[in-house]
């Protein structure tokens, strides 16, 4: 049954908000208590061992509240990939995966979303001159989507605050998209989403008392990858009775540019260089900013403005009813902008 009233948003909002709020210390004592986190080390940007396991309570907030208010037959698959991932992210936190076993994991996963709860990228809607897909280019697209926005969302979380904020941000603008799409259960995931975030941001924010680990952030770049691809799927949103029709690709590209944006320069700039470009290093834009002599706070706070300047020009591009391949490019070429102030700076201290 689909509820109409908005109070159910805010229900999934609340629970969510409040487990994660009330779980959170619990975990940072039994972490502390058994030593389990994150020691410093020379990639770290933090100094002695912090707990890293705070996607627990992430996890559980979320499929709490999607299980509470979602319906049964839509979140099933979802809460099947959402504990999936969730095992992933602990084993992963507690005793190093293989990068194959982890790609193996996520591929998996994608799968059961794509088939099974129908989240297929099925048309370009025009980007590129592209529309509908055939079957099989569709699901092979779709799985590369779903890995490259789980990891480029995993290598965001780098200082404190950085990662819990924009998935905030992000999630708020997916759950007004979705109810401006009248899909309820996407608004429930969104806002179930936003809530465990917030529950959290108390506890990540500098300094920092608990990181999210990879059982947070793998679990949040999955449910960014599922509302990207819904967004990209059923992307006609209405308002005040005018309807914007095939923006899900400027919408989803948006609230997770600055992640996929400066993974794919990192990794440009590795492959350049003759770098592993899955090595982990120090130089995401966060790590620049650092090494400009901002601190976690400070750097944290001019990525949220980012992320703010870029949704505020989406919808500036949206209203002007601007062709997508160009408002693809603009928004592509503004991001970049933004990306390259740090390293820019940092090149004329040279």
């Amino acid at each position: 049954m689909i509820f109409d009233s908005e109070i159910y948003y805010l229900l999934a909002f609340l629970s969510s908000l409040f487990v994660s709020f009330i779980l959170m210390p619990f975990i940072i004592y039994i972490s502390k208590k058994h030593q389990l986190g994150a020691q410093s080390d020379l990639r770290s940007s933090h100094n002695g061992l912090i707990p890293n396991l705070g996607g627990i309570p992430i996890a559980l907030s979320i499929i709490l509240s999607i299980t509470l208010y979602g319906e049964l037959d839509v979140i099933r698959y979802l809460a099947l990939a959402f504990m999936l991932t969730f095992f992933l992210g602990i084993l992963d936190d507690l005793s190093e995966i293989s990068p194959y076993k982890k790609l193996f994991s996520q591929i998996f996963v994608s799968l059961i979303l794509i088939v099974y709860a129908d989240l297929r990228i099925e048309s370009f809607h025009g980007v590129l001159g592209l529309y509908e897909l055939p079957y099989i280019p569709s699901v092979l697209f779709s799985v590369f989507v779903f890995i490259v926005i789980t990891n480029g969302y995993n290598l965001i979380d780098g200082i404190d605050g950085l990662a819990t904020g924009l998935g905030i941000i992000s999630s708020l603008v997916f759950g007004t998209c979705a109810i401006l799409m009248h899909q309820y259960n996407m608004a429930v995931l969104s806002f179930s989403l936003a809530g465990a975030l917030i529950g959290f941001l108390k506890y990540n924010y500098q300094p920092a008392k608990i990181f999210m680990g990879d059982t947070g952030s793998l679990l949040i770049g999955l449910v960014f990858s599922i509302l990207a691809v819904n967004v990209i799927k059923y992307g006609i949103i209405t308002c005040k009775n005018i309807e914007y029709k095939n923006i899900g690709p400027l919408i989803s590209i948006t609230l997770l540019a600055i992640p996929l944006f400066d993974s794919l320069r990192v990794f440009v700039v590795r492959i350049s260089r003759g770098d592993h470009p899955l090595r982990a290093g120090k130089d995401h834009i966060h790590h620049n900013l650092l090494k400009l002599g901002f601190n976690h706070k400070k750097t944290s706070f001019i990525l949220y403005l980012f992320s703010l300047v870029l949704i505020f020009l989406t919808y500036i591009l949206v209203l002007f009813n601007i062709n997508i391949n160009y408002a693809i490019l603009i928004l592509s070429l503004v991001s970049y902008l933004l990306l390259y102030i740090p390293i820019y700076k940092l090149k004329k201290r040279k």
